[in-house]
């Protein structure tokens, strides 16, 4: 037996008849006479009696009908769930951020994200940057968004935002009054610096190098906002992104311009190996928005 031939004898049962049959069906009458007889012998037993005209169901189709009836309500399920899946995407997405913009930005996209996508699920985990690529190179995580100074083997890599670097100042420092900071503000002063590995910090050494500059580096953090935390606690200065400080509070920090610019950059990482589906389409597309 074949589909089209037990489509037609589903066709049949539901309409009673095997002209109405063949108008749902969009065929002739005898097109659905002949298949009906093509399925009686391939199934080896009556299906329909011939009754005045009339197709009467044998006991045996009554009973084969029932699972051809619960293989058609399987069938409505799983068109049921591409529709689902179509309109609102798989049902959950996983999103991990460094924490310059998962205190921020992310969040942001997340809010119109949803919007769109209200049944679906987000996950938001904030790390290290390291942690970030390693949970979406191994496929645990659908995106991530990750420093510059990542290894991007196992990933998919682009570019996602580049800021100038602007320099915290707790607001009772002297520097506080300046509008412009340049590297020789930053000779002998306590500074909170980011660990050596990363890009920006990177950049920033090879400026203060060039000037022969040194400030007292006081405190390493990976984290924009724990140095905005030390700051705030006039532990010392130190080089912020501005999306990373626009999510923290400001009252007891001043944030001004840095000359010669710093870039701080990051990363929108994806798994290598596998397409992108819809939903992550469209919070890529949220957070480009964001920027």
């Amino acid at each position: 037996m074949n589909l089209r031939q037990i489509e037609t004898f589903a066709a049949v049962m539901r309409c009673g008849t095997a002209s109405r049959a063949a108008e749902t069906l969009g065929v002739t009458q005898p097109a659905v006479s002949r298949t009906l007889s093509e399925l009686e012998r391939s199934v080896g037993f009556a299906l329909f009696a011939r009754i005045r005209n009339r197709l009467v169901p044998t006991p045996e189709a009554r009973l084969l009908y029932q699972d051809v009836e619960a293989a058609f309500q399987g069938i409505d399920t799983i068109r049921a769930s591409a529709a689902r899946i179509r309109d609102q995407g798989s049902g959950e997405l996983r999103v991990a951020s460094l924490s310059a913009l998962g205190g921020s930005l992310v969040p942001r996209a997340i809010a119109a994200f949803r919007k769109r996508h209200p049944a679906v699920r987000v996950t938001l985990l904030v790390l290290s940057s390291r942690e970030v690529r390693d949970l979406v190179a191994s496929g645990q995580f659908d995106l991530g968004l990750a420093a510059d100074e990542i290894d991007v083997t196992g990933v998919t890599s682009q570019t996602f935002l580049t800021r100038d670097a602007l320099c915290a100042i707790p607001c009772d420092h002297p520097l506080a009054d300046k509008q412009v900071i340049t590297p020789a503000d930053l000779h002998g002063v306590p500074f909170i610096a980011y660990v050596p590995e990363d890009r920006g910090r990177q950049r920033l050494d090879a400026l203060l190098e060039a000037e022969t500059v040194v400030p007292e580096i006081v405190v390493e953090t990976i984290y924009a906002s724990t140095l905005h935390a030390l700051v705030a606690q006039a532990v010392g200065i130190g080089l912020i992104s501005p999306a990373a400080a626009e999510g923290l509070d400001g009252s007891r920090v001043v944030l001004r311009p840095f000359a010669p610019a710093v870039s701080i950059r990051s990363l929108l990482i994806l798994p290598s190996d596998r397409p992108k589906s819809e939903i992550v389409r469209d919070f890529i597309d949220a957070l480009m928005a964001a920027r």
